[in-house]
């Protein structure tokens, strides 16, 4: 096993510069995430993450690609994939009396759906989709919306499950985000620092409910960007309390933990005061993340902010300030894709790619 290698960051363009080849080489850089900007076509994609393997083969390559209003790659072949709220209204849309046929097919599309989603992000060389949504639709929040499946704890929980499992079928692995839940708080941590008033109870017994009934099939965690003052004054994502105490000891979960995006809002400030990239980066990892995310720093700020955190933990490690982990980078290897996908012409005539594309709503 290598090296802990906690950090996910970004490349600017549709192939790899000489500097993004530098920091991807870097022992302590895990993984890349692309965006809609590292999309020109399917056979560029490949291209592309053929490259990012040549640096190092055992880079996780990840995208957020969740259908409907986040789904990075939509031409070229990509099926539209539904938004999640769409599943759940399947799964409320039957006729009076036959309540759990419709249940059931919503949970089938579900799976469809995870299937379409991983083959085809695979069949290009992409390893990894944040996805799915676990966040209850509250009906006040604009960032979460209709990617939520339903304000229902058990639909969304029981949704997301069958959307797992069509992602184990393609072999990707899955996140779930963003616990304990952001549905709740009308601000965006892209651009605020939302704060949830309830109770750690309250909270538990709504929101947070399907990381408990799903602790056996998360592979990953994403934490919210989310004050949730009545369990600790820090987000959730720099919370020992919220990671270690509630979601690994009282939840049951055993799998990696993700940051968010380190550049949000809701993440440059911590016990009221901003920090620097390199100290939200170790504040996460210490509260308990395996991996950390920077997004969208290689476009507006030519990567200088990537460097500066690659330094700064680097410094970390030599002063004894932050200590790697033998255990974050097994969970971080362990989010690598299982068996070989299908190539894109031959997943095409796939007859368990052709019946899922009939099962989309």
């Amino acid at each position: 096993m290598t090296q802990h290698a906690p950090l996910i960051i970004d490349v600017a363009d549709t192939r790899l510069s000489k500097a993004d080849q530098r920091r991807l080489a870097h022992p302590l850089v895990g993984g890349v995430i692309l965006f809609a900007r590292n999309w020109e076509s399917r056979e560029q994609l490949t291209k592309l993450c053929k490259q990012i393997k040549k640096v190092r083969a055992d880079l996780l390559i990840c995208v957020d690609h969740e259908g409907g209003r986040v789904q990075r790659f939509r031409t070229d072949g990509f099926t539209h994939l539904p938004a999640m709220r769409t599943l759940g209204d399947l799964w409320f849309g039957g006729a009076p009396g036959r309540a759990s046929e419709a249940a059931l097919a919503a949970c089938n599309a579900a799976t469809a759906a995870g299937y379409v989603l991983g083959a085809e992000l695979r069949a290009c060389g992409v390893d990894f989709s944040f996805t799915p949504v676990l966040d209850l639709d509250h009906g006040g929040s604009t960032v979460i919306g209709d990617r939520a499946f339903a304000r229902d704890a058990g639909v969304t929980t029981l949704l997301a499950a069958a959307l797992m499992h069509g992602l184990l079928q393609s072999g990707m692995r899955n996140c779930g985000k963003h616990f304990p839940g952001h549905g709740y708080v009308t601000a965006d941590s892209h651009l605020d620092i939302p704060v949830d008033e309830r109770s750690l109870q309250a909270i538990l017994a709504d929101d947070a409910a399907p990381y408990g009934w799903l602790n056996a099939s998360l592979s990953s965690v994403m934490p919210a960007h989310v004050i949730y003052p009545e369990v600790d004054s820090r987000p959730a994502g720099f919370s020992s309390r919220w990671l270690n105490d509630v979601l690994r000891t009282q939840l049951g979960f055993t799998g990696a933990v993700f940051s968010d995006d380190l550049s949000m809002a809701g993440a440059r400030q911590i016990d009221g005061r901003v920090v620097s990239y390199t100290e939200a980066a170790i504040t996460a990892l210490e509260a308990g993340c395996d991996l950390v995310l920077l997004c969208n720093q290689c476009l507006a700020n030519k990567g200088e902010p990537i460097d500066d955190l690659i330094d700064g933990l680097s410094e970390a490690v030599l002063n004894g300030c932050w200590s790697p982990s033998e255990v974050s980078e097994q969970r971080r290897q362990d989010l690598l894709p299982q068996g070989y996908p299908l190539p894109w012409d031959e997943l095409m005539v796939e007859a368990r790619y052709m019946h899922a594309l009939g099962l989309l709503p």
